[in-house]
Formats: C-alpha cells, structure tokens, sequence
C-alpha cells in the first residue's frame, strides 16, 4: 500500500499548527478539505491520529510518532527546494524567520534583502520558547532569540549583550529616579509577560536569588500590552534597554545594585547550515553587525 502524500501533508500540517481551521489556512485550502484528507489516512490504516475533545483536537502517541517522522521528511522536502533554488544563485528561494523581538532582527535582514532581493522573507514572533520550538520543528530556517542554552542541534552566533531595566509610567513615584536597588521592588506590583519569555525568566530568577517578595503580578502575553497596562498605572514593567523605546508616557529607572543581562543571538539547526540560503545568511552576518 503506498502512503497518500497529498495525506499525509494534511495531517502533518494539523500536527504542527495544533488545529484544522490553522492547517487549512496554512495550505491555502478549505477547512473541509483538510479534515477529509485526514479522516481518509485513518480509515485507510484504522487508526486514530487526533482525538476531537469539544471544539479541540489532541494528537494521539501514534500521531505523535508519525508527526516526528513527518516533521523530517517535509523538513528534507523543504530543504531539496532550497538547493534547487541555489543552483539558481539564489535569485529565488525562501528565509523563514523567527525572532523574540522586530528591533533584534529588522537590522539583520536589511543587508540581506539588499543582497538577495529575490530571496522572500517571512517573519514570525514570539516569546523566546515559542521561536526556539518552531526552530526545532522547522516552522523557520533561522531564529533570532535570547539566551540560549547549549544544544549540539544546532548552530549559534551570539551578537548582542543586553541589560533589563524598569519602567514606570509618569505620575509614579519613582519617575523622578535614575536608578532604585532591587530591593526596592518588595512588595511592589509589577507587570510581566507569560511564562516562555526570556525576560520574565531572568527577573524572577534575580528576584528569587535576593529572596525578594513582590506584590501581585499581572501577567500579560505581549510586549505591547505590558506597556499599555504600566501606562494605565497597573504597575511596574521590565524590559530589555534596547526595547524601551521612545514612549513620553513613561520612564525608564535602571537597577544600580543588580547586573540582570542576557545574550541575542542568530541561530539555525546545524543540519541546515548546508542550505544555501541559510549558510548566505550566516556569511553575510558578520559585516552586517559590523557596519
């Protein structure tokens, strides 16, 4: 019996989305279609490869089991379409790219778009567990992200030392402030992204190791929302230096007593470092941070 490829991209675009309706937007076609095809692969084999829990799906272990092997071989298939392409001089072809923030890779990609102007783009954002995950599940070609543990999978060339601060919005009191100590921050409502953002980690890691009780925290899942909800006065924010910004609504007070850094850098899987595309990216990354 010979596997339905037509299938089988249906159902590992399912798996790697976690939904019919994002699948289908995914291979540009209808919602029907998507769940047809996949329903047609179980029946073919009686199988089960998603249980339907209300409006919802949850992949099962043989789902899980096949979507590795799936996940590798549209993986290979994406990357015999790059090396096609190269044969070309990269005057066509994709990047996919995934990053943490716009203002770490927007400077990255402007020299290489002026270079391979044929070559089309794509970003994705997100938290820096959500932009390491679709890396290892090659959802991107590269990755732009923060403080990255050691992992032989893959290749990693750090390019940016960066420091977190605080900010208040006018009004507050420490608005008149260049610098508080982190000791301060006893008992003091702050405002933090969701769990998976590398900013949150490293200061609730800081404020753990100084034995430093907060007020409330408000959780918010968007840098952008973290800076309405300090500006509405819900409390105080983190952020990364580079990140602040230019906002008149609020104030940016350093930590004089506490160093709480991370490192940016580009990353790709090692594997992949073949793929012309990929290795273009690489060998044009050093004069564009040195420019």
């Amino acid at each position: 019996m010979t596997i339905n490829h037509a299938q089988l991209r249906a159902f590992h675009a399912v798996a790697s989305e976690g939904s019919f309706t994002r699948a289908a937007a995914a291979l540009h076609v209808t919602q029907p279609t998507i769940s047809a095809q996949v329903k047609e692969l179980e029946d073919t084999y009686g199988i089960k490869l998603f249980e339907r829990i209300g409006r919802g799906i949850e992949i099962t272990e043989l789902g899980k089991a096949l979507h590795e092997i799936t996940r590798r071989q549209f993986g290979l298939e994406a990357e015999a379409e790059q090396i096609l392409a190269s044969a070309r001089g990269l005057l066509r072809g994709q990047l996919k790219v995934g990053a943490d923030a716009p203002h770490h890779i927007i400077p990255l990609l402007g020299p290489f778009n002026r270079r391979y102007p044929g070559i089309k783009l794509s970003l994705a954002f997100g938290n820096s567990h959500e932009v390491l995950e679709g890396l290892l599940d090659r959802k991107s070609d590269i990755a732009v992200l923060a403080d990255l543990a050691p992992d032989e999978r893959l290749h990693a060339v750090p390019f940016r030392r960066e420091r977190l601060l605080l900010f208040v919005k006018h009004g507050h009191p420490w608005a008149g402030r260049k610098s508080v100590k982190l000791r301060e921050l006893e008992g003091q409502r702050v405002v933090l992204r969701e769990p998976g953002s590398i900013t949150r980690h490293l200061f609730e890691r800081a404020i753990s190791d100084a034995r430093i009780t907060l007020g409330d925290t408000l959780e918010i899942g968007s840098r952008e929302a973290v800076r309405e909800g300090v500006a509405a006065g819900l409390g105080i924010g983190v952020v990364f230096e580079s990140e602040f910004g230019h906002d008149q609504r609020l104030h940016k007070v350093a930590i004089r007593d506490a160093r709480i850094e991370s490192t940016e850098s580009a990353v790709c899987l090692r594997e992949r470092l073949s793929v012309r595309v990929v290795r273009a990216f690489f060998d044009l990354l050093p004069a564009t941070l040195g420019a």
